[in-house]
């Protein structure tokens, strides 16, 4: 079981680690911390591509980064990614297509999350909702994390995995068996 620890999962340590890997090779910064987590691409006033977190939390700055990972170089030059967004408060047909868009970017956070021994929690982003993240949901981001492990991680994604492993747990690769859901965690038990 994954015990997150406040003195070792802090902001700092992710910024230094994220800046030291790619802000020469990717021109991009890991940023703490605003209102609203927010993707920047370099302009006039900033030389360098920024992904900002919210509020200093861990597990903002590791979803941020999964989104960068699966950003292609074009949509790593629009704010946000050119990504819509629709505040809480998603109708059900709205929040089905948010789920849709967010299984790899979740897989890579949770992936991420296990890589510094985190906690992870699956996300519907939408507080005002009837509901959390659907099951099927919950189903389909565990099948991307099995894939990304038995298929490789996008480059960007293994590099920064790897460097969360050696940092918070060296010596100590993931393992699929790692990443189940409550319910199989349950089952397992009986």
């Amino acid at each position: 079981m994954i015990k997150t620890d406040p003195t070792l999962h802090t902001p700092k340590i992710l910024v230094e680690r994220f800046n030291q890997l790619f802000l020469e090779s990717h021109n991009t910064l890991l940023v703490c911390c605003e209102e609203e987590p927010i993707y920047r691409p370099a302009d006039a006033n900033h030389p360098h591509h920024r992904i900002i977190f919210a509020h200093g939390f861990f597990a903002s700055a590791l979803h941020e980064i999964a989104h960068w990972c699966v950003a292609g170089k074009e949509r790593r030059l629009l704010e946000d990614f050119g990504y819509w967004y629709i505040p809480d408060g998603r109708t059900p047909a709205q929040q089905a297509k948010f789920e849709q868009v967010e299984i790899k970017p979740q897989a890579l956070e949770w992936i991420f999350s296990h890589s510094a021994n985190f906690t992870f929690h699956f996300s519907a982003d939408n507080l005002t909702g009837d509901s959390g993240p659907s099951e099927t949901f919950q189903q389909a981001v565990l099948a991307q994390v099995h894939y990304y492990l038995e298929s490789g991680l996008p480059k960007r994604a293994q590099r920064w995995s790897d460097s969360l492993i050696a940092y918070f747990r060296p010596n100590n690769p993931l393992h699929n068996s790692e990443f189940t859901l409550p319910s199989q965690r349950l089952h397992s038990r009986n």
